[in-house]
């Protein structure tokens, strides 16, 4: 996965230098009559396609010839985790992990999802950020990822969990392992004010999700940014992760007017996937091809603060992508997990609608099933053996056989 950084290098390029270049190594045909009806790539990043098709991102609907800057403001306003650098060792001093390259793409895509989750929870869907934002909200949220032991959803943090449920630090995770791990980190983080259900075996048991989301209490608005407001809730805000697998070496073609349906829904955050041995944050889709947020840049590690300073300025502009990466749903691994956020029962209710209208009954083979309760013959002992077994072996939905990547070896960006 390199489409990205070579658009970043090539847009970096003038069309003079760039003209320079490739007439020293090509023979002189640059201004062919194929050429002038060719997008320079000097001109334009080659994200988003000019076209007629819908383009949708994470619910939200877009016309790309209308609203070109409107749908790069929505994506650059994600949060782009990526391989970091230099940071504290993650085990203690005698550890050599002071860098995830190469093997913690997939904990970098939780973290994108979780991280949109809560800024759409704290923010609102419609938030947009800019190089000189400073909300100290969203500093708040970006500070709970940042490379270090004390973030409750660092790098760290989600490493040493999955190392104490098998998964030792530097192992290849699949959709269904970081699931499991987000689902156990978020307990231990007030603030964030929500709650992860892992739907296993491709259904969802609504009554299962409403007892666990309905509290008497639950912290759901900040007051400044910083202390939790705890308010009289009936309704815990919900992150839904709903690992599938839609094929055996491939995606089952029967499956993909599914997915792409899926990124229509409006309580959508995207999927987590990528593809075979490359793990990715699917946010969307334009005709028959996906569009991502691709975590195989390798940046220096650091903290943004309160983004005071010009390099707190710049470490922050680090964690907001350019120009988001396409290429086409069949190239996408069958291993992902399909991911959804409700902050309300409303929201919560109108998902389950939607996934029956548009999910289930118009599909010959459905993405996933949608029951009230969960089979009678499923007793309370036989659900806690499911339930330790899909957290403890962490191995559902995943290749076994995974190596650790090294897709960005020799584009690697020194910061």
């Amino acid at each position: 996965m390199f489409s990205t950084q070579l658009q970043i290098t090539r847009n970096s390029i003038s069309y003079d230098t760039l003209t320079n270049l490739t007439s020293k190594a090509l023979p002189l045909k640059i201004l062919t009559m194929d050429s002038l009806f060719t997008q320079n790539v000097c001109d334009e990043p080659e994200d988003i396609p000019i076209t007629h098709e819908p383009v949708w991102i994470l619910g939200q609907k877009y016309n790309a010839i209308k609203e070109l800057e409107a749908i790069r403001s929505d994506i650059m306003s994600k949060f782009w985790f990526t391989y970091r650098k230099g940071f504290v060792p993650i085990g203690g001093c005698s550890s050599t992990f002071t860098s995830d390259k190469g093997w913690g793409c997939m904990l970098r895509c939780g973290q994108m999802v979780l991280g949109q989750a809560l800024l759409r929870l704290h923010l609102g869907k419609d938030w947009r950020w800019m190089p000189d934002t400073r909300d100290s909200t969203y500093l708040n949220i970006l500070s709970r990822f940042e490379d270090k032991r004390a973030a409750p959803f660092s790098i760290h943090q989600i490493a040493l969990t999955g190392a104490s449920e098998g998964k030792e630090v530097g192992q290849w995770f699949g959709p269904n392992t970081i699931a499991q791990v987000l689902k156990r980190l978020v307990v231990y983080d007030d603030w964030s004010s929500i709650t992860i259900h892992v739907a296993l075996d491709n259904t969802v048991i609504v009554n299962d999700i409403l007892r666990q989301c309905r509290v008497d209490s639950a912290t759901t608005v900040e007051v400044d940014g910083e202390v939790p407001l705890k308010t009289p809730s009936q309704w815990k805000p919900l992150l839904l992760l709903i690992p599938l697998r839609l094929g055996l070496s491939e995606i089952n073609p029967v499956y993909i007017n599914g997915l792409k349906t899926s990124f229509q829904i409006s309580q959508s955050l995207g999927v987590i996937g990528g593809k075979p041995n490359l793990a990715l944050y699917f946010i969307g889709c334009v005709g028959e091809e996906v569009i991502c947020l691709d975590p195989h840049t390798t940046q220096k590690s650091g903290s943004v603060g309160k983004k005071l300073d010009e390099n707190e300025i710049e470490l922050d502009a680090t964690y907001h992508c350019k120009a988001a990466s396409r290429f086409p749903i069949t190239g996408m691994d069958p291993s992902v997990a399909l991911c959804f956020f409700c902050p309300t029962e409303k929201d919560f209710k109108s998902l389950c609608r939607s996934m029956q209208e548009m999910l289930i009954t118009p599909e010959k083979q459905p993405l996933l099933e949608l029951c009230s309760e969960r089979l009678a013959q499923w007793s309370l002992a036989e659900e806690a053996v499911n339930d330790t077994r899909a957290s403890s072996s962490l191995l559902d939905f995943e290749h076994v056989d995974r190596q650790y990547d090294t897709s960005d070896e020799d584009f690697e960006l020194i910061g």
